[in-house]
């Protein structure tokens, strides 16, 4: 999957939120073991590295949809890279209502406060989506990237 590059000072604005029901907000200390637990369990080992990594960033660079008091969906950037989106997740009963694009604008808006003229999506799956809703380049020649095979001799608990 390529790299793709979003133009920060080009960036349209954010579409109207379709979900009322569903709060984007910057993560809080006190939500890093209940929201890396649910990255662990949703998406893997290697989103939650990438998401403590968004915990220890101050400000905390880790943005949260929550409804009714519970984690749907989550992005982080200045995980893996600085000036790097992702990784980001949608839980699979809340996908198709918009959620994924208002933390993706959540990121991105933080990122332009920050002072970045440029921001990277590292191996970004859908290409097609990032295209659409902020204007994204791919990166030509950026595949592999900076991810490598992830290491297989983790201990899983469970």
């Amino acid at each position: 999957m390529p790299d793709m590059l979003v133009r920060l000072y080009a960036l349209p604005p954010a579409p109207p939120s379709a979900d009322a029901g569903v709060e984007i907000r910057r993560a809080l200390a006190y939500d890093r073991q209940p929201v890396l637990r649910w990255v662990s369990e949703a998406f893997g080992p290697g989103w939650e590295g990438e998401c403590a990594v968004a915990f220890s960033r101050q400000p905390i660079t880790c943005f949260l949809a929550v409804r009714e008091d519970c984690v749907v969906g989550f992005a982080c950037h200045d995980a893996t890279c600085r000036g790097f989106f992702g990784p980001t997740g949608v839980d699979p009963s809340c996908r198709g209502l918009g959620i994924g694009t208002r933390l993706l604008y959540a990121c991105l808006e933080d990122m332009k406060s920050q002072g970045h003229a440029y921001a990277f999506i590292g191996g970004a799956g859908p290409v097609d989506f990032y295209a659409k809703a902020v204007g994204a380049t791919v990166v030509e020649g950026s595949t592999p990237g900076i991810y490598r095979t992830p290491l297989k001799n983790y201990v899983q608990e469970g």
